[in-house]
């Protein structure tokens, strides 16, 4: 059991970006990196931040007999919209009431029309999936298998299947205020602007924590990680894999 918050030694917060600098793409997380985190933990705050919803990523987490709104002290899933500190939920959001049921409709229909006309080597399902404070849109659909992954995320760097997509929606839906969000292999996130990443420091009072610490791997201006990395309260940490992430850990957090 780690000490409370007050009685670690480092007041300080480390933030990550589940897939990526935790885990491969969707998959779970290993025991080497759970039993990384709670020796972390025993030092200084810890938190996830992701954009999927709380479900995905407490079953990627809760692993090697840990419940991960136990193993983190700050739980921020879709960017923080849905949230928890010790375990304890937060006030959350929701998207269809910020764009409201009719427009919300017009979106919808507008992105399953351009999937249909879609001319891609494979589809699968799953396309459009709604999350409370977002939703995330996925050309190929989220039941491709993580083979199917890997050859669309190779197809989309070439052809830019997603770019062109959030185009197309920022020139219909521009009156809406939305932000498009590229990040992981196959999908992007739509949200009310200001409803990205940094959505979870309004949650983090002003001065708790005598830094934030935060690391992700799509960290460059367009990626789903850049707002946070860049944002004035935190320290950001651009990585790639899981040992990326301890061997930063361990050199400032550890020796």
């Amino acid at each position: 059991m780690a000490p409370d918050l007050a009685a670690r030694p480092l007041k300080k917060l480390v933030l990550f970006d589940v897939d990526g600098p935790l885990t491969l793409a969707r998959q779970k997380a290993s025991p080497e990196v759970i039993d990384f985190l709670l020796r972390l933990k025993e030092r200084l705050a810890i938190g996830f931040v992701g954009g999927s919803d709380l479900g995905k990523i407490t079953e990627q987490l809760s692993v090697h007999g840990q419940d991960a709104l136990e193993t983190f002290d700050f739980a921020f899933a879709e960017n923080g919209l849905t949230a928890y500190r010790a375990g304890v939920p937060l006030a959350s959001q929701s998207f269809i009431k910020h764009v409201g049921e009719a427009q919300y409709k017009e979106l919808v229909k507008f992105v399953l029309h351009y999937v249909a006309d879609l001319d891609i080597p494979i589809k699968r399902g799953t396309f459009l999936e709604f999350r409370n404070g977002m939703i995330n849109v996925s050309p190929i659909g989220r039941n491709a298998s993580i083979a199917e992954r890997n050859e669309f995320q190779a197809y989309d760097k070439e052809h830019q299947v997603r770019a062109a997509f959030v185009s197309a929606l920022k020139a219909k839906f521009a009156h809406l205020g939305l932000t498009y969000s590229i990040g992981g292999q196959i999908s992007f996130d739509v949200f009310p602007q200001g409803w990205d990443k940094t959505y979870c420091l309004r949650h983090i009072p002003e001065g708790e924590f005598e830094e934030i610490h935060f690391f992700g791997d799509k960290t460059e201006p367009g990626g789903n990680d850049y707002e946070l990395f860049s944002h004035a309260r935190t320290v950001g940490h651009v990585v790639k894999t899981s040992a990326d992430t301890i061997r930063i850990c361990t050199e400032l957090f550890l020796s």
